[in-house]
């Protein structure tokens, strides 16, 4: 970079008009520093896709500029990412808590990257200077243990990133968020403040998470059989309520489900998790322990086909089915998209006996993240000159906007952005000055790539309209037709005769490789096109449907 005028670049690669693939690039001088490399999961539009990643290839151009990457909190949102962006960048150091780099190495060595790459570990209220920038952490409460607020100080000003926060003034691991050094950066000046606005729209203050706790042991209590309380895998404070409520009434508990087992393991190794002695069993031991004495944590809150949740429903699963007079405590909030699932997986467990507890009004459930209330809070505290709002789709960005303009943020220095917009800093002012390369990478099995507008239209095409295959023999030595057509419908449905909708197709197909225009092609490709091209407009014409059409050309 040539500019000698000090210029502070911000631009979100992620984690704007959406909820999840949180990332956010900060820039000055010659030194890229990240924070967040989130992941969100594939809405039901997008068929077949596992993932979907922040695109980051503005990163990738300048992978040699990257000084490093900041993590806040070990949720799949803000670093499921990072295997993928590091596969491309290994030399980049990572910095994150010792819980979020507990989860992050597991993942890593989910992708061969184990050892192979630099994690450093951070304490709250503690700094270092990574290139330009000195970054200092801040101690926020969550759901989730060792989540981090990042204080940027830099030769313009200081920036702040709350992170995923709340004001819980009781946390499971008394870790409050530290509103007094939020405080005295206000005091001192903050330039910019990004905050997380999932809860914007959302009046008055988050419940604390210990009432959770106690409504788990009421349920316990109460429970006449066993007990199956589905949650995040990640939600360590709520996990840790389960085990208490669950030792002090005198029950066992049994883990099911590969990510809560192994989320457990590293939070218990690492001494976030703390399991009461005798309290947990095994698994394969559930059929030995009377149902009263019993509760079975599983993974399965969102409603995910194979979870074991799903499975237990579904009387599917290799160790733990419902039983009638089973509690089924769905102790988490669909994640927007979700519903349909964990809908049809309560329906599931109603079906199979079970008395379930779900939804808002049973109180098993609170948010991780601040109401607007708190996000004023905050926004009072930190005083910042300029705010954009983070985290969240347009309308929760748009409410967060409205609380910082009521707190006293001008109009002009409040920034609503989209992924891929540069905000520019500098000592005259604040702008938005231009956009980079931005969007959605999907990860299909094994599979990584921008293929929206095909591969994903296609799909739609399969899934709403169906296929019509047309095999068409060919002679080698002169392109004359060797044989009849053969079609084949799937996934299509017409009101007439399947028999007699194969019978015109094939006719509009010899009539378009009899065709004065197909006489003069010798290229297989450009035939191919002309046949598709030909049937479509027939299913579009006399069915008023759009299959998806694949001729194939056999030479004989």
């Amino acid at each position: 970079m040539t500019d000698t005028t000090p210029i502070l670049r911000v631009i979100p690669l992620g984690g704007l008009g959406a909820i999840g693939k949180n990332m956010t690039v900060f820039e000055y001088g010659d030194d890229i520093l990240v924070i967040d490399a989130g992941l969100m999961f594939p809405d039901s539009e997008m068929l077949g896709i596992d993932l979907v990643l922040p695109d980051f290839a503005y990163l990738r151009e300048r992978k040699e500029r990257v000084v490093g990457i900041i993590l806040t909190h070990g949720h799949e949102d803000h670093v499921g990412a990072l295997p993928y962006l590091l596969r491309e960048m290994p030399h980049v150091p990572v910095f994150g808590t010792r819980l979020t780099l507990g989860l992050v190495n597991g993942k890593l060595g989910e992708h061969g990257l184990q050892g192979k790459v630099s994690l450093s570990e951070i304490e709250p209220g503690t700094s270092l200077t990574v290139g330009a920038f000195t970054a200092e952490f801040l101690e926020v409460c969550h759901s989730i243990p060792d989540g981090v607020g990042v204080a940027l100080h830099t030769p313009l000003g200081t920036i702040v990133h709350s992170g995923d926060f709340k004001l819980d003034q009781t946390p499971v691991d008394c870790r409050v968020t530290a509103v007094h050094r939020f405080g005295e950066l206000g005091n001192k000046g903050v330039l910019l403040l990004l905050s997380d606005s999932t809860n914007a729209e959302t009046s008055g203050y988050t419940r604390p998470e210990r009432s959770v706790g106690r409504n788990l042991e009421s349920i316990f209590a109460q429970a006449e059989g066993r007990v199956i309380v589905a949650s995040f895998a990640s939600h360590i404070h709520r996990i840790q309520q389960v085990f208490d409520a669950a030792a002090k009434l005198g029950r066992s508990v049994a883990v099911v489900g590969r990510s809560m087992i192994k989320n457990i393991n590293i939070a218990s190794n690492l001494g976030y998790l703390t399991i009461p002695s005798g309290t947990m069993v095994r698994p394969q031991d559930v059929p030995d322990i009377p149902a009263d004495r019993l509760v079975i944590i599983s993974t399965g809150s969102q409603g995910e086909p194979m979870s074991a949740l799903a499975r237990m429903a579904a009387r599917d699963h290799h160790l733990v089915n419902i039983l009638p007079g089973d509690t089924v405590v769905i102790s988490a909030k669909p994640v927007p998209g979700n519903e349909r699932s964990v809908h049809r997986t309560i329906n599931r467990l109603f079906a199979a006996g079970a008395h379930v507890i779900y939804g808002a009004e049973a109180a098993v459930h609170v948010s991780g993240h601040a109401a607007a209330e708190e996000l004023k809070m905050l926004l009072n505290l930190v005083k910042p000159t300029y705010f954009v709002p983070v985290h969240g789709e347009y309308r929760h960005l748009y409410f967060h906007a409205q609380l910082a303009r009521s707190v006293g943020v001008l109009d002009e220095n409040v920034f609503i952005m989209e992924d891929g917009d540069v905000l520019e800093l500098d000592g005259t002012g604040a702008r938005i000055a231009g956009k980079v390369q931005a969007g959605m990478i999907f990860v299909d099995g094994l599979a990584m790539g921008d293929f929206q507008d095909v591969v994903l239209r296609d799909r739609h095409h399969l899934a709403t309209d169906g296929v019509a295959i047309v095999v068409m023999t060919l002679s080698a030595q002169d392109g004359t037709l060797a044989a009849d057509p053969v079609i084949a419908l799937r996934g299509f449905v017409h009101s007439e005769d399947t028999e007699e909708v194969v019978q015109q197709v094939k006719e509009r197909v010899l009539a378009a490789l009899a065709s004065d225009e197909a006489q003069e092609i010798d290229d297989p490709s450009i035939l191919k096109s002309h046949v598709h091209d030909e049937v479509q407009r027939f299913f579009r014409k006399e069915a008023r449907r759009r299959p998806l059409v694949l001729p194939i050309i056999v030479e004989v």
